[in-house]
């Protein structure tokens, strides 16, 4: 029982420590204390060496960065949006920002923690996105990473594991650098993010998108595309853990009055 009580204690005491924020809130006020107990510095190394690898893998079935005039078109938009994420974090547009594309008919996309983007490029010309479009579905990755969800999801994990020997590396009490690489590795390559993750960065990727000079509006035609590619089969890739619904596109056109005026800003 004592030993209990003294891992509980342990497992409190990070909890209380770890609740923080690296966010901004922006005009669109996503803001919420989080549990960070895990190291962004680790965090960002692990996701630069699992990018790598799924570069290298790409490369060597042939199928990276193979239309040159697609990659410019996501390269460009990506660029407009990285210089708007001060608004969230001041430290996020020195990020080591790296943008490619994978050709292939899944229909995905994501931005590991650090700003390593990839998109696939099926999202793109099953769903025939406008350049506004791309920017609400590469403002809303942007927005996982500015909101460091993997880092909170892999917190709140290794507190719910109540492993003593992971929770002991959190907190500085022993060496456990294995086991946390590898909960980081399958959280970044199979993260399935909660619909208040979801909700927060549809907030902040339309901020994004609007502060960049895209029309938020698309947002509400890019999950209505959403919605018909999830009908009648298996969902995309980008929306196989909750689905686009009607409550995004409602969310979407509340915030309207809000971002719209940021938009129209840069024109």
């Amino acid at each position: 029982m004592i030993r209990i009580l003294i891992i509980v204690a342990i497992v409190l005491s990070g909890m209380l420590g770890g609740c923080a924020t690296t966010t901004a809130g922006g005009a669109v006020g996503a803001d919420r204390s989080q549990l960070l107990l895990v190291s962004a510095e680790e965090l960002d190394q692990m996701a630069a060496e699992s990018y790598a690898k799924l570069k290298t893998d790409a490369s060597a079935e042939g199928v990276l960065n193979k239309d040159s005039a697609m990659l410019k078109r996501v390269r460009t938009i990506s660029g407009r949006l990285e210089t708007q994420t001060k608004v969230f974090r001041a430290d996020a547009p020195g990020w080591k920002w790296e943008v490619n594309v994978i050709k292939s008919d899944e229909l995905n996309a994501f931005c590991m923690p650090g700003g390593k983007i990839m998109v696939y490029s099926g999202l793109i010309t099953q769903l025939d996105l406008t350049d506004a479009e791309l920017a609400n579905v590469l403002g809303h990755e942007i927005a996982h990473a500015l909101r460091e969800h993997v880092r909170e999801q892999m917190s709140q994990a290794l507190v719910a594991q109540g492993a003593i020997g992971v929770g002991a590396a959190v907190f500085g009490l022993g060496d456990t650098s294995a086991s946390a690489a590898g909960l980081g590795y399958q959280a970044l390559l199979a993260t399935r993010f909660s619909r208040n993750d979801e909700s927060e960065a549809d907030r902040i990727g339309l901020e994004l998108a609007a502060r960049a000079g895209y029309d938020p509006k698309a947002g509400i035609t890019l999950w209505q595309k959403m919605m018909s590619a999830n009908k009648g089969g298996k969902p995309p890739e980008f929306l196989s853990s909750h689905p686009a619904d009607a409550s995004r596109i409602k969310q979407i056109q509340d915030l309207l009055p809000t971002v719209m005026p940021l938009y129209r800003a840069t024109n």
